[in-house]
């Protein structure tokens, strides 16, 4: 049982509890991030499609929504901004015409190199006066806790 936390004991916990604090911080860091972001002339989800097409080459649409971490719907409406913007390009995949093949544009490349000054910069902010131990640590200790809640 949690010094923290205890399901039994009345009232409200001594210390909010490590999930709502955790939640509550990714948020405000995903808020500042895409402002940066934004700011810079993409947002958040441009820049994670383009982090995942950097590595060069196509990639296939459904590999690239695993990747970023949305469902196909979701990627589709940034792919469209995206495409419209002359940032990627999207063929048919040849051997499943249901699919299709994304790409980085010279143009989407570029705006890759911005963001990933901007991305930069902010992680220099958020890291502030932590020593690289202490942000080893705290990776650490992320990779942790998802690993606790992992199926």
């Amino acid at each position: 049982m949690s010094i923290y936390w205890s399901m039994n004991a009345p009232g409200p916990p001594s210390a909010p509890p490590i999930g709502f604090v955790l939640a509550q911080v990714s948020k405000a860091v995903a808020r500042s991030f895409d402002e940066a972001m934004t700011q810079a002339g993409g947002s958040l989800p441009t820049w994670l499609v383009l982090l995942s097409l950097t590595p060069g080459g196509h990639r296939p649409q459904s590999d690239l929504a695993q990747a970023v971490g949305v469902q196909g719907p979701t990627l589709t409406h940034h792919l469209n901004g995206l495409e419209a913007r002359g940032l990627i390009t999207r063929v048919r995949d040849k051997a499943d015409r249901r699919a299709h093949q994304v790409a980085l544009t010279p143009e989407g490349r570029a705006m890759f190199l911005r963001l990933r000054q901007t991305a930069e910069r902010f992680d220099a902010r958020l890291r502030g006066d932590l020593t690289p131990e202490e942000v080893d640590l705290l990776r650490g200790l992320l990779h942790r806790l998802r690993a606790n809640v992992a199926d």
